[in-house]
């Protein structure tokens, strides 16, 4: 008996992708080179996001709705993530070999920003993608310091205006960092700030970048203002901790990307509960559900919770993140969660701009 193509795709519909829920897998044309002989049938899959490390699963259910219809025994299917580049805010072109700039914000210190930059940055590549990490926190880069850089580090500059970024645990990096010692402080006023940022994102060479993450200092200054006027930003990531004021200020964060046409990804909530080594007692010592409540007033999807962990903190002070020192454990499970429903969210807006074309900045030619 002969099975249609219209069976198969039928079929395939079915399928419910847990990071790209807007449309279906044929709806939104992720399956391409579909070949029926007999009782095979084989096809490909671009996601659209990098998903390496469940590429077997995938694969594994697609196989299973195939193989169900009678009249095939056997399905081989070729995942790939197909990343495209996303429209800026006011169409700024994109940069020259990034397609995706990511900031990764808060609006007030200690929650956690650059630990979840760090990781989310980490973890995208162990997903498959090519990705990049911009400390922009010039007045106190830490991402050197938790990628365990060693201090002299220092970028090899090409014809005396380039840099070449630092490439550590599988991500390209440059910080302010990498040009200072941590005993300098940068004692500069606000268009000195926004200057250095430039340089440090323009006239380093990424190398074909699916995604940069940039970890942006606490609040709504200078830095912030910088990025939303001169850099093609993508999309917006928040992070906060589910103490009041922490809220208060995450909700400063998402209007203030939401009035520069950024749009917001979702949210991050660190230090969600505490669980005791001792007794396994779990507590929301600093509140609890705060951040879902903030997610569902702006239509925002609160895209991971972590814990308050001992060994978080102990990784990023050993310059070994979560997800180098224990990729395969709980923790870096939600990290790469939160990873790949970010890239979901950039593929969903990328399907809806791909009619648009993609204007380029050339900038390290």
């Amino acid at each position: 008996m002969s099975v249609s193509t219209g069976a198969v795709l039928n079929v395939l519909k079915t399928y419910e992708d847990p990071y790209f829920t807007t449309q279906d897998l044929v709806a939104r044309g992720a399956i391409k080179h579909l070949d029926i002989d007999v009782n095979t049938v084989k096809f490909t899959v671009e996601l659209g996001y990098p998903a390496a490390t469940i590429e077997n699963q995938i694969k594994a259910d697609l196989k299973a709705l195939v193989e169900g219809i009678e009249g095939i025994d056997h399905c081989e299917i070729t995942l790939d993530w197909a990343i495209v580049a996303n429209r800026t805010q006011r169409d700024m072109p994109s940069m020259y070999r990034v397609k995706n700039i990511v900031a990764v914000a808060s609006g007030k210190g200690g929650v956690g920003k650059s630990t979840t930059s760090v990781n989310l940055a980490i973890a995208l590549a162990q997903e498959g993608a090519r990705v990049g990490l911009l400390d922009a926190d010039i007045y106190g880069p830490s991402q050197p310091m938790m990628l365990g850089i060693p201090e002299e580090t220092r970028p090899e500059f090409v014809d005396e205006k380039h840099f070449k970024p630092i490439f550590e645990h599988g991500i390209q990096t440059m910080s302010m960092g990498y040009m200072v010692t941590d005993k300098t402080p940068m004692v500069w006023r606000g268009p000195m700030v926004s200057g250095a940022l430039q340089q440090l994102l323009t006239q380093c060479m990424w190398n074909d970048l699916d995604y940069l993450i940039v970890d942006m200092p606490p609040g709504t200054g200078d830095i912030q203002l910088t990025l939303a006027q001169k850099v093609p930003v993508t999309g917006a990531l928040i992070v906060t901790t589910p103490q009041d004021i922490a809220l208060l200020d995450a909700k400063k964060g998402i209007e203030m990307f939401r009035k520069v046409d950024i749009p917001v990804l979702g949210m991050v909530e660190n230090m969600a509960t505490h669980i005791c080594t001792n007794c396994g007692h779990e507590e929301h010592i600093f509140g609890e559900g705060g951040g879902a409540r903030i997610a569902e007033e702006y239509n925002a999807d609160l895209l991971g919770s972590l814990p308050l962990a001992l060994e978080i903190r102990e990784g990023t002070d050993e310059g070994k993140p979560t997800m180098v020192k224990d990729p395969d454990g709980k923790i870096a499970a939600i990290y790469r969660d939160v990873a790949r429903r970010v890239a979901g969210k950039l593929a969903e807006r990328g399907q809806n701009d791909s009619n648009s074309p993609v204007q380029m900045i050339v900038t390290d030619a």
